[in-house]
């Protein structure tokens, strides 16, 4: 297995900042550690275009990006380039989508994961943004993009109250385009929200932090389970029904990805949403040196 971080913008030879641990736990464990420029790939597609490129593998071997998230498209160009010199991502570009953008994999999540409905693009009329709320009813929802929220500023760009009061669902959905700009991922996304169990000692603005762990799974096996909180006091005692969500992971189309997952008040355990592993963030409370001697395991 080969593993591919983003160099730092700042001194080229080495991992960005933010992955230089990952960096050198991986480096033990894997066959090889390579960097890419993603300034490079963000701009011109070019992930190599200031640090030197990996030596051409023949035959082609497995490799895994560990770095900034990635939009299909710029995912798509990453694969490509690492695809000619010989190096093939676990997850396809089609598969990174899958888990990339919440409505490609709602299909699979239906049932374990709150009700979704979505709206493709920015621009929507306000006709059409309270039929799809008309959905849930007098129930709440919370706004979102394809990808992500603006749960910072929960009460103005991304919690409604009832669904059928018109008025505030469309100032919501209005403030989180604001707040987006150029960066709304895919389109508009209403989902019912779901009261889960909080951990109080998590500060995160005024968005309620859930009782939460995230998961990866790689070729269908758990690889790693921590608390998705780095400073919150677990419940000890506490299981994650960890076989439940395994018969989930196997309907997802990918190799390695992340799975958060939550318990709300009335107990039930539901997937908050999947990503990439790739590019999902590891909990602090992870072992490093044990998640990636897992994948240096699974690509051998």
């Amino acid at each position: 297995m080969h593993i591919f971080f983003c160099s730092d913008p700042l001194e080229r030879r080495r991992a960005d900042a933010v992955y230089a641990s990952e960096f050198a736990a991986a480096r033990d464990v894997v066959d090889a550690c390579h960097l890419i420029d993603f300034e490079g790939l963000e701009m011109s597609g070019k992930p190599f275009a200031e640090v030197t490129p990996p030596q051409r593998q023949e035959p082609a071997v497995e490799a895994v990006y560990r770095g900034w998230m990635l939009s299909p498209a710029q995912y798509r160009r990453l694969y490509g380039a690492l695809e000619a010199r010989g190096y093939m991502l676990v997850n396809s570009p089609e598969q990174y989508r899958h888990c990339h953008y919440l409505p490609e994999s709602y299909g699979v999540l239906e049932g374990v994961t709150p009700q979704t409905v979505w709206l493709e693009g920015a621009e929507h009329s306000d006709a059409d943004i309270c039929d799809a709320a008309s959905a849930f009813g007098d129930a709440a929802i919370i706004v979102k993009d394809y990808v992500k929220s603006q749960k910072h500023y929960w009460d103005e760009a991304c919690f409604v109250p009832s669904a059928s009061d018109t008025e505030r669902l469309l100032q919501v959905v209005r403030r989180f385009i604001e707040l987006q700009g150029g960066e709304l991922e895919g389109g508009l996304v209403l989902r019912r929200y779901v009261e889960f169990e909080t951990l109080p000692t998590v500060d995160e603005g005024d968005a309620p932090s859930v009782l939460e762990y995230r998961l990866f799974f790689f070729d269908g096996r758990l690889v790693s389970l921590a608390p998705y909180w780095d400073e919150s006091d677990y419940p000890s005692a506490l299981e994650v029904p960890v076989d439940r969500f395994g018969e989930v992971a196997d309907r997802i189309d990918s190799r390695f990805f992340s799975m958060d997952v939550a318990r709300t008040v009335d107990g039930e355990w539901l997937v908050v949403e999947v990503g990439d592993g790739q590019v999902s963030g590891l909990p602090e409370r992870v072992d490093e040196d044990e998640f990636f001697a897992e994948l240096g395991q699974e690509g051998t």
